[in-house]
């Protein structure tokens, strides 16, 4: 074996190794085994002595020609690497094989390592950098995804160190605020944020951040340093090192939304401040603050050429404007600017406010120092006054005044609030003009006053919004409220709970159609009481627009209790008289006084008679035979109204009913014989209640009668005819305990009921007639 073959295998790598050999002739025949060798067998037992190498290794099997151009000096080294082994001591372990030659000797001399550390350093290391080309590969893709994401958030985003240096921003953010990347990036975020010293205080104090920094409004400064409302969610991105931590801004612009909330809460004070208000002088120094404080204006002012406004107000030519009204916010000092201000004053078309008056139309400013329009130019620039505003308050076409606003800021001219402030022009005139008008109506109301004062009705003037213009001494006396108490209530305050959607419903249809309408309400007196009052209401338009109602009213309680109790009375009445006659009976009656007959060819009529209570009539009083007597027909009477049934009348202890009649119907046979078993259960009922034993004897028979009521007092409702006379001899001439019905009866029952024959017996004036016992119902 050549030194320098043994040399390159020895250096292969820097580590110190140890071998197993194997020494094999031409015919690859084992002639030497180091001691070991049998652990890097795939077959330890076939390395056994003049035995063929590759039964053990059989790795070889293949490499003959590789091996004899070894042995003939041809090639030097053959190398097997990584070949892997296993062994239940062991486990999985990996060898190298190394084939030289002694071509001398004739000899083959093979060389087993064991490389499992070797194998398995390289496994992980290879698997550590597949880890890491893959983690690389990850975050290489996420950033290129976070790029694209952030690119395309709608949301300004804002990336800063601790101490606020710019690291990064989004497409978004060069869009919002102007500003190129380059321009941005490592400046302090102080650029573009007005006031950043509680944001920083906040990182330097994470808990202080976390408590009061989620979703933050922050005023921004765009490039060109217009006024930006961003709200911010901030969150800190720790780092490894302590103390360098990024800070991460993600930002909406709400200054359009914060804007239409600013001039709803604008339009809303002004609204309520002018329905609370008696007087204009009262209500614009509420108004010019309102506008400054929820607009964010710091100066307003109200121009005019009269001691105040008016809609009667004669404005020459030539008019001169003067301030009478001004309104300052807390953060500038005024009080040598107020004084000018009202030392100053205006022609037609000098000057903002002269502008306005001039054109009738509002005007923008966006810095007064680069616009010659200002009179008080050096105070204003004094003041850092830049943006300016103002709006004319105009009633059809005529103007009355001029509001003028200023701010610290230079503000773009902004169209929807020119457009908004010239509504509340108009609805400040309005005010004028429906003040005016109900001045005008008082004053004409006041020739009136001493005639109203002495009428003995209630008279009373309301405005649109249901407040009290007038009453009179009646009305107030009658209720009983104070001039102070009405002042703060409405109308529909002191009307009855009951009352007061019809009183509304009246109220708003006489303000929109001016015709009259009638009213009766019930109000409430101030010490509780409830009284009805009623009259007529109307109202008072000026310029085609209602500034007033007019109501008079009369006291007609005591009418409306006497209506109830009439009422009450004829209700009354009313049920006396149904319990005497049949309520189509009785309606014709009232209808058409005096006598009434009418025939009816098909009705059944019973008669029932108490079996023994003759007897009992002996023996008790007279009041507990009639409480007796009591409980039996009242049951017999709501059986009646059960079954639609008439009752006729009661002679002694007799009970007549009929069906058919005075409402017609067809199946009254029917519904006789089952009240007639009913009858029979309620007097077994009553004997078992009372300990008695009453019995009942029941005759019934269908036929024709004429039914009425005749006589002039005392009337009652009684039939006529033989159909009640043999009705009545059923009854008289029947068994105690039984139900007996006549041949005609019998034929109308006969399908739905049992009945049986009783036979023949004599019925007077008719002679013989046959009888049926009704026994059951079929059913």
């Amino acid at each position: 074996m050549k030194y320098h073959v043994l040399e390159k295998i020895l250096n292969k790598h820097n580590a110190p190794r140890k071998f197993e050999s194997l020494e094999l002739d031409s015919s690859f025949c084992i002639l030497r085994v180091s001691k070991q060798v049998q652990r890097f067998s795939y077959y330890p037992q076939e390395l056994i002595l003049q035995k063929d190498v590759r039964l053990g290794f059989p790795e070889l099997v293949g490499l003959e020609d590789v091996m004899i151009s070894i042995l003939k000096g041809e090639e030097e080294l053959f190398e097997l690497e990584g070949i892997q082994r296993f062994n239940e001591d062991e486990g999985d372990f990996y060898i190298d094989i190394y084939v030289v030659g002694e071509p001398v000797e004739n000899r083959l001399i093979i060389l087993i390592e064991d490389v499992t550390d070797r194998m398995l350093l390289e496994q992980k290391l290879s698997q550590r950098v597949n880890e890491t080309n893959l983690l690389s590969s990850t975050l290489v893709a996420y950033k290129n995804y976070m790029n694209k994401v952030i690119t395309s958030m709608a949301d300004a985003l804002i990336v800063t160190t601790k101490t606020g240096k710019i690291k990064r921003i989004n497409k978004a953010t060069v869009e919002l605020l102007g500003y190129t990347e380059e321009e941005l990036i490592d400046k302090q975020i102080s650029l573009i944020i007005d006031d950043n010293k509680l944001l920083q205080k906040a990182i330097q104090q994470r808990s202080l951040y976390k408590k009061y920094f989620q979703n933050v409004e922050v005023v921004c400064r765009t490039k060109s340093r217009e006024r930006k409302l961003i709200a911010f969610s901030c969150s800190v991105i720790s780092k490894k090192i302590n103390g360098v931590e990024d800070i991460v801004y993600i930002g909406r612009d709400i200054t359009a939304k914060k804007r239409r909330q600013q001039r709803k809460s604008a339009q809303y004070a002004i609204t309520n401040i002018l329905s609370e208000s008696i007087t204009l002088k009262e209500a614009m120094p509420q108004i010019l603050q309102a506008i400054c404080e929820s607009l964010g204006w710091d100066l307003g002012e109200l121009w005019t050429p009269n001691q105040y406004l008016s809609v009667n107000q004669d404005v020459s030519s030539n008019p001169v404007l003067r301030c009478i009204e001004m309104y300052s916010s807390r953060r500038i000092d005024v009080r040598e600017f107020e004084i000018i201000t009202w030392l100053t004053t205006l022609k037609s078309g000098v000057g903002l406010a002269g502008k306005i008056w001039e054109k009738l139309s509002p005007l923008w400013c966006e810095d007064l120092a680069n616009d010659n329009i200002c009179p008080r130019l050096n105070q204003v620039e004094e003041k850092q006054l830049h943006a300016a505003f103002g709006f004319p308050i105009l009633n059809e076409n005529k103007i009355l005044g001029v509001m003028i606003f200023f701010s610290r800021e230079v503000l773009f001219r902004d169209e929807d609030l020119l457009q908004m402030m010239v509504s509340i022009g108009s609805q400040i005139a309005q005010f004028l003009q429906r003040k005016q008008a109900e001045s005008a109506l008082l004053e004409s109301e006041e020739r009136y006053r001493d005639l109203f004062e002495n009428a003995n009705d209630l008279i009373q003037s309301v405005n649109p919004y249901g407040r009290f213009i007038y009453i009179n001494r009646a009305w107030q006396e009658t209720l009983g409220y104070s001039r102070e108490e009405l002042d703060k209530k409405t109308v529909f305050d002191i009307v009855h709970p009951d009352f007061r959607l019809r009183c509304r419903e009246v109220f708003y249809r006489v303000m929109s159609s001016g015709k009259f309408e009638q009213l009766q309400a019930a109000f409430m007196t101030k010490d509780g009481k409830t009284i009805f009052l009623e009259g007529n209401l109307n109202c008072k338009f000026v310029e085609g627009k209602p500034a007033g109602t007019r109501a008079i009213f009369r006291d007609v309680t005591a009418r409306i209790i006497a209506e109830k109790a009439l009422q009450k009375q004829q209700e009354q009445t009313e049920r006396l008289l149904l319990n005497i006659l049949p309520a189509s009976i009785a309606n014709r009656l009232k209808q058409e006084p005096g006598n009434i007959a009418e025939h009816f060819d098909d009705v059944t009529v019973l008669f029932a008679d108490i079996v023994g209570f003759t007897q009992i009539a002996t023996s008790v009083s007279a009041t507990t035979l009639v409480n007796l007597l009591n409980q039996i027909f009242s049951v017999f009477d709501r059986l009646s109204l059960k079954y639609g049934l008439e009752k006729i009348k009661t002679i002694g202890d007799a009970y007549m009913l009929v069906g058919g009649l005075p409402t017609r119907n067809s199946n009254h046979p029917t519904s006789v014989a089952l009240i007639a078993f009913e009858m029979q259960n309620a007097i077994a009922t009553f004997n078992k209640r009372n300990n008695l034993n009453l019995n009942i004897r029941i005759g019934m028979h269908t036929g024709s009668v004429v039914a009425g009521v005749i006589g002039l007092q005392k009337f009652t409702y009684d039939l006529w005819g033989d159909t009640v006379n043999i009705a009545s001899r059923m009854e008289s001439h029947g068994l105690p305990g039984k139900i007996q019905v006549s041949q005609k009866t019998y034929q109308r029952l006969r399908h739905k009921f049992i009945l049986e024959k009783r036979g023949e017996i004599s019925i007077k004036g008719k002679g013989l007639m046959t009888t049926y016992l009704l026994i059951g119902n079929r059913e």
